[in-house]
């Protein structure tokens, strides 16, 4: 399983030699730094640690620098750890686009877009009253009842409410590759991902 770290450019289309078109997420994938290799051995599982982006030393905590600078590496904003990657790498070494190809199969992860404070309209797709008809007054948009009153006399733990939506950790499985650009770390999947322009995103070989 390749993995690497990126930023979320933007959404653009592209067309085919036939004229078809392709909605896309251009992604910023990589340049990612190898910043920690673990072994069954010595931790007890496989994985290794990337590190995206570049950051200023003193916005470094010492503990971190060390960390680095036993890596070979200048000190990254971002730092994701991916279990099982099967990536054949060493301490240091440098994880570029070219780890996916056209037609690729991947798994996106990231932070979705915070929507605030919303109600169940919105947040939980409930269909509303609609028609202000029988009396009803300004309850189109209200969640309705939310238990019973002597018996359980209680609101069940779960119950889809009002509250803050959005800011959540989401992965979308089976996207395409599309396009790769090495020599401008880009790389285009078919459709939306998760989070916002620039956000930061996992991607993994599905």
């Amino acid at each position: 399983m390749s993995a690497l770290l990126g930023r979320k450019v933007g959404m653009t289309s592209v067309f085919d030699e036939s004229g078809r078109q392709t909605v896309v997420t251009v992604i910023e994938a990589g340049p990612c730094a190898v910043t920690q290799v673990k072994t069954p051995e010595t931790d007890g599982y496989s994985a290794i640690q990337l590190g995206f982006q570049d950051k200023k030393e003193s916005r470094t905590t010492k503990a971190l620098q060390g960390h680095f600078e036993a890596a070979g590496v200048s000190p990254k904003k971002h730092v994701v750890e991916f279990r099982d990657s099967g990536l054949d790498v060493s301490l240091g070494d440098e994880i570029t686009v070219d780890v996916f190809a056209e037609g690729d199969r991947v798994q996106i992860s990231g932070v979705s877009k915070g929507k605030g404070f919303q109600g169940v309209v919105k947040r939980h797709n409930f269909k509303g009253v609609g028609d202000a008809t029988h009396g009803q007054h300004n309850r189109q948009r209200a969640p309705g009842s939310i238990g019973q009153a002597s018996d359980p006399s209680r609101v069940f733990e779960g119950t889809k409410m009002a509250g803050r939506t959005g800011g959540d950790r989401v992965t979308q499985s089976n996207i395409r590759v599309v396009r790769t650009f090495p020599d401008n770390n880009l790389i285009l999947v078919k459709g939306a991902v998760p989070g916002h322009k620039n956000g930061i995103v996992e991607i993994r070989r599905a």
